[in-house]
Parts: C-alpha cells; structure tokens; sequence
C-alpha cells in the first residue's frame, strides 16, 4: 500500500527577545517502536476512524503496518477513506507479525465467518500476541473461540454474538484483558489505538 510519510519539522519559538527558545517534538521524534502490526479491514465499508486512528499512531511511532483483507483492489470506508490492502488473507504468516487488529464497520460482517481469519486469530493467540478488534469485529474473535471467560466489548447492538460464545461483555469502550483488546465503537478508536500501542512498547 502506497504510504504517506509526513518529514520531521522541528519549530523554534522565540520568546523574550531570543533569550528563551521552546522546542515542538513532531511525531517522527516520538520514541520509534521496531514492531510490526497486521490490520485487517473488510473488502468495503470497513470504519474509517478505526483504521485510520490505530494506524496513523502505529507509523507515527515507527512501526510497520501492513494491511490485509479478502481482496487487494481499493477498499472503500464507511466515511469515504480509500485503502489497498496490501495481501490477501491466505497470505498472512502469522510468525511476521507483533499484533493483529481487526477493524469494525458495517461490512466487517463479512469477516464473521472468515475460518482463514479464525486460524490467524488462533495463532496469534497460542503465542500471546496481541489481538485487537473493535466495534463488530470481536464478534470474529468470539467465533475463533478466544473470548470464553474473556472480559471484553463490542458495539452494543451485537453484544449478544460474543456472549453467546461465553465472553464477559462489559460494555466499556475499551477493554484490555491479558493480550486480548477489544472496542466498542467508533468514538473510542483513538483511546484504542493508545491501548494497543502500549502493549507494543513493553
């Protein structure tokens, strides 16, 4: 997927005639993390906040992302957002990756019943990896069979498909429990991109 980089800009203020100067540290100054992450989207109406906030703070901070669907032509968000995925599904190696995040939005529904997604999901999991899914996208990985006795979220209307596989939904707008994160809805996507970036730092 074509990347865009924004270049370093440090900005001098001059204060008091000179005397006193104020750094501004840009996102590439940040502590950089050599880390890898896969994002998983849907083919369309993936949400567009929750693709862009995680990943925008994942190469701000150095790490690589790539991003995988059930197609590589252009995927079109929720909110209008155009992303290429990078390599199908069926390519993934689980091994290449720290984390895996799958994004929510309307046409995650796709994903439910994806078994390629599922043995992904598993893996990362065997090791300990971290998992990320937010707004629908738990649902994933309650049929993947991670989330028994497992605290977690999901955007209210389908709290029912993860409690069916027996997971402890909580209803907060983010959950971490061990390696597994999990959000409710669009408006906690930045709040999750933070809980997952955390975990890469340690």
């Amino acid at each position: 997927m074509k990347r865009i980089f924004t270049l370093a800009i440090l900005l001098t203020i001059c204060c008091g005639g000179g005397e006193e100067q104020t750094q501004v540290v840009s996102p590439e100054q940040r502590i950089q993390i050599d880390k890898s992450v896969l994002m998983v989207i849907a083919p369309k109406d993936f949400r567009d906040e929750e693709f862009k906030e995680p990943y925008d703070l994942f190469t701000d901070s150095g790490i690589k992302v790539i991003v995988a669907s059930t197609d590589t032509v252009p995927a079109k968000g929720m909110l209008g957002m155009v992303v290429t995925p990078d390599i199908l599904l069926d390519q993934v190696i689980p091994d290449s990756f720290d984390a895996l995040v799958i994004v929510g939005g309307t046409g995650c529904k796709i994903l439910w019943d994806n078994t390629t997604l599922y043995k992904i999901v598993q893996n990362f999991n065997a090791t300990k990896k971290t998992i990320a899914a937010i707004c629908i996208a738990p649902v994933v990985l309650a049929r993947a069979g991670i989330l028994k006795d497992i605290k977690a979220t999901v955007y209210p209307t389908v709290k029912e498909h993860i409690e069916k596989y027996d997971a402890d939904y909580t209803d907060a707008d983010v959950e971490v429990s061990g390696n597994i994160i999990t959000g409710s809805n669009p408006d906690a996507s930045k709040e999750f991109a933070t809980a997952i970036l955390n975990t890469l730092k340690q």
